[in-house]
């Protein structure tokens, strides 16, 4: 867990074994349980009398504080846990819960009947927490809790000082929409005398300064919520193309943010035919084809007033058709008689891209490419070490055990082709061994029948050769010369 060392479960063993192994794994305390988010060993653990609300020697932490850290509460605010209780720093389960972004956790507590404002040592409050995080979601659950976001902690500061000084954006913005007056948070100071302008340039906060800057340009009525929230709105309606290129090339708005009406800046600009800066967006690659609460394209909103060169230029001349089917000419007072204007205010220039505007325009989207690629970085990295995991990690991991499951598999396979071969070993010294002994036998058997064969064919010869002897003996006459 980051940033508490040696918080995971005591058995050591259960770290790098299957799902399957991991299962079977006891643990030592009601905090390893708790941390591990095994619920069915820490209902066995509380049925054998443990308490529930033991601190933990080390870290002064109770289970409760555990769950909201690592957001699984199950079995703990059944079986009674205190969920007021606080640790050295006088932070609870709360505390805990918006500071990692627990949202569901923290809507648990909320609902058990927990107070949203507690403070802690800092007298921080979990909106506090939540603001000096960025955990948007645990933000805004607590100020639908009645959470007050207008609350300092000991030094003075407010939600929003703490949201400007870490940079967080969306919170920063949620804050001021939420105060009842905006202007004066802009300009509150903390104990150190320094307003949220000032934080943002101590910490450098890019991103928190350009929003003011917008916000400051459009005025100080407080009452207008609207034009704070969405700066680039309203320079994209004034025309402002040089204070709407600053909000969305540094990342302060983007490019098709929608306002509390569903509209784009490509809405606010087509409305009033602001030509210009209808270019520029386009070329940022805004999409033309967003409908607002009122049904209505970009292209609609600029036929609506009338606006001629912004309707060609988002639609093209072929694309655009009126009731009668005619092509619109601008010096036809008819039509802007019928639409209740007396003729359009458009500029004339051309509405093609040279070669250089191009350039600049590629040059532009790769500086972002690059800017868009560190910060995925970084914001990967950290989700890394908050415990998060990536779809490349899920895809390594699919893929290892995938590897795994075949390695597995072959090595079976391989098993099953080592016994077989032994098998036939075995069969074939038994064949070879039948061979020899049937060679044997049949060695023994064929020696008796030849030696008895050749006694008897020699009897034979002998025999033939006494009755040949005795023919030539008896029909002769034997005369001795001398």
């Amino acid at each position: 867990m980051p940033g508490v060392p040696g918080s995971g479960p005591s058995t050591s063993s259960a770290e790098n074994t299957t799902p399957c192994a991991r299962r079977k794994v006891h643990f030592g305390s009601i905090h390893d349980a708790v941390r591990a988010g095994d619920v069915k060993q820490l209902s066995e653990i509380v049925e054998r009398g443990t308490n529930i609300n033991e601190v933990d020697i080390i870290h002064k932490f109770t289970p409760l504080h555990w769950a909201a850290h690592s957001g699984s509460l199950e079995a703990l605010i059944i079986n009674g846990a205190n969920l007021a209780a606080q640790d050295d720093r006088g932070c609870t389960p709360v505390h805990l819960a918006s500071t990692h972004g627990h949202s569901f956790t923290l809507q648990i507590m909320l609902r058990s009947g927990v107070d949203p404002s507690i403070t802690d040592v800092r007298e921080w409050k979990p909106v506090h927490y939540a603001a000096f995080h960025g955990r948007l979601g645990c933000l805004q659950l607590l100020v639908k809790w009645g959470c007050g976001i207008e609350d300092v902690d000991y030094n003075g500061n407010l939600p929003v000082h703490l949201a400007a000084m870490e940079g967080h954006l969306h919170c920063f913005k949620f804050l001021l929409s939420r105060m009842s007056s905006a202007t004066q948070a802009l300009k509150a100071f903390n104990d150190n005398g320094e307003n949220v302008l000032d934080l943002a340039q101590r910490f450098y906060k890019q991103n928190i300064l350009q929003f003011i800057q917008g916000a400051e340009y459009e005025g100080n009525d407080p009452k207008d919520q609207e034009t704070l929230a969405f700066p680039g709105h309203m320079a994209a309606f004034k025309g402002d193309l040089e204070m709407l290129k600053k909000l969305i090339e540094d990342g302060v708005i983007n490019i098709n943010e929608r306002d509390n009406n569903g509209s784009t800046p490509m809405h606010k600009a087509a409305g009033q035919g602001h030509i210009e800066c209808l270019q520029w967006i386009i070329k940022m690659g805004a999409d033309r084809n967003i409908i607002n609460k009122a049904g209505e394209k970009p292209s609609d909103v600029a036929k609506r007033f009338a606006h001629l060169a912004a309707v060609k230029l988002l639609e093209g001349l072929q694309k655009y058709d009126v009731d009668d089917e005619d092509e619109i000419d601008e010096n036809d007072t008819k039509f802007f008689i019928r639409h209740g204007v007396e003729g359009s205010t458009d500029a004339k220039d051309d509405l093609c891209l040279n070669e250089s505007d191009k350039t600049d325009a590629r040059m532009r989207a790769y500086k972002k490419i690059v800017e868009l690629r560190h910060l995925l970085e970084i914001a990967e990295s950290n989700y890394k070490h908050l415990g998060g995991i990536t779809e490349e990690d899920l895809k390594q991991k699919k893929e290892q055990l995938e590897s795994e499951k075949t390695i597995q598999e072959l090595q079976g396979q391989l098993e099953y082709e080592r016994l077989r071969r032994e098998q036939l070993e075995c069969q074939l010294d038994e064949c070879r061994a039948e061979v020899d002994q049937l060679r044997e036998t049949l060695e023994n058997t064929q020696v008796p029948n030849f030696i008895a064969v050749e006694n008897a064919s020699s009897c034979e010869s002998s025999k033939e050769k006494r009755r040949v002897k005795k023919k030539v003996s008896s029909g002769g006459v034997f005369v001795r010369r001398y």
